[in-house]
């Protein structure tokens, strides 16, 4: 009797243990050894956010050099306005923001007045017109996690990635890399085999102090890389094999508070609605009567065009969607158009959000990996396209969208 009432004590302590290790986060490291396994390879999503290409060029990217030496990587064309969630969406659902309906990091629409959607808006109502690739995966049996994307934490056709962390500016990105390690970690039945990971602190440093060389924004540069190998180190350690694919959204151009166009100077503002101010302006009339913005705008001006919506010129992809502003004001490259000065904007710092086909506003891309082929630099393509080759690499059929595998024809290994 005591026999038996060992064995099954130690059985249950033993089963406790196993427990305690799977539920393991990044605030409780877990060191004990990887179960050796035959491994699928897993796709890895990475963005940097406002990391330009010639970023790579300046001596402080070891691994993510490395990366691009033995696979693939080059210039990407990103999406208008050159803004952050915009081109995340456009990134993960293939379909440009004229077409997927984030259309902007802040706007209004007709079914929702007097509501505006900013960058915290988790109502599916605004994420709903396109499918991001977690939920086509999810749908298709083949589980996601995402360590922070614009729009992850949104629940879309009562989905959601099988693991997510809501965005958290304050978590560090060797906890992002530890998170991400912790998955990887785990039996075959409950590891993703599509992950996203997001790293902002690239493109704060830029809005801050510019992206010319300087000590802080090539900190913030080094400390990616950093944790990139970090992440290729681990991987090789579990003996995961992982197909990565590294963009960023936008590049970054120089702005600085000599060169601002002030709106109230064009036209009182008691006479319009400003919806969003900065590298590019968006505008709505009071009460519906668009001939006193249209007057004041719709007209030249130093520094600055200014288009209605349904006249914004074609090479942007954008105007169709109602979500557009009545009023499309776009600076030159370096020139920001607002009411009121931001008080962080006392010297040399970033910005993003001008003309997509600007070599400022360039984004970067890289892939490697055992589906990927070593073949260097390649030319630029538009950032549609990358939807189409995490859904090749992950192994779904893609839902809808406005771009292709053509890009990759020659990058990918049959």
């Amino acid at each position: 009797m005591i026999r038996r009432f060992l064995n099954v004590l130690i059985a249950v302590l033993l089963s406790t243990g196993a427990a305690q290790a799977i539920a393991k986060t990044p605030e409780h490291e877990d060191d004990s050894p990887a179960i050796q396994e035959a491994r699928e390879p897993v796709t890895i999503l990475i963005s940097i956010d406002g990391f330009h290409p010639d970023y790579l060029d300046r001596g402080i990217t070891p691994h993510i050099s490395a990366l691009a030496s033995a696979g693939t990587y080059g210039p990407m064309r990103p999406s208008f306005p050159t803004k952050t969630f915009p081109n995340h969406w456009t990134l993960v659902t293939g379909r440009t923001p004229d077409h997927h309906g984030i259309v902007g990091n802040t706007m209004e629409d007709l079914a929702r007045p007097g509501e505006v959607f900013k960058m915290s808006t988790t109502d599916p109502f605004w994420w709903n017109q396109s499918e991001p690739i977690w939920v086509t995966a999810e749908k298709q049996d083949v589980r996601s996690a995402t360590m922070f994307w614009p729009g992850s934490e949104v629940e879309l056709d009562g989905i959601r990635p099988s693991d997510w962390w809501p965005f958290s500016q304050s978590l560090s990105n060797d906890r992002r890399i530890a998170a991400v390690i912790d998955w990887m970690r785990r039996p075959t039945e409950i590891r993703p085999r599509l992950v996203t990971l997001y790293f902002d602190t690239v493109d704060t440093a830029g809005h801050f102090f510019g992206p010319a060389p300087s000590p802080k924004l090539n900190a913030a540069i080094a400390d990616v890389d950093k944790n990139i190998g970090v992440l290729v180190r681990n991987l090789a350690d579990l003996d995961q094999p992982a197909n990565i694919v590294i963009v960023s959204d936008h590049g970054m151009t120089e702005t600085s508070p000599d060169r601002i166009i002030y709106l109230d100077q064009i036209l009182s503002r008691d006479q319009y609605r400003l919806i969003t101010g900065g590298n590019y302006a968006g505008i709505e009339p009071l009460e519906n009567d668009l001939s006193v913005i249209r007057a004041a705008f719709i007209k030249d001006h130093e520094h600055m065009q200014c288009w209605e919506r349904d006249n914004i010129p074609a090479h942007f992809q954008y105007g169709t969607h109602a979500r557009v502003p009545s009023i499309l004001c776009l600076p030159d490259v370096g020139w920001v158009a607002y009411q009121d000065v931001p008080e962080w904007m006392t010297g040399i710092g970033g910005g993003h959000g001008y003309d997509h086909r600007h070599p400022d506003m360039t984004a970067f891309f890289l892939a490697n990996g055992p589906a990927i082929k070593a073949n260097g630099k390649q030319d630029i393509f538009d950032n549609v396209n990358i939807y189409a080759l995490v859904a090749k690499l992950i192994g779904i059929a893609p839902a809808p969208n406005d771009g292709s595998l053509a890009p990759f024809e020659q990058l990918l290994d049959p």
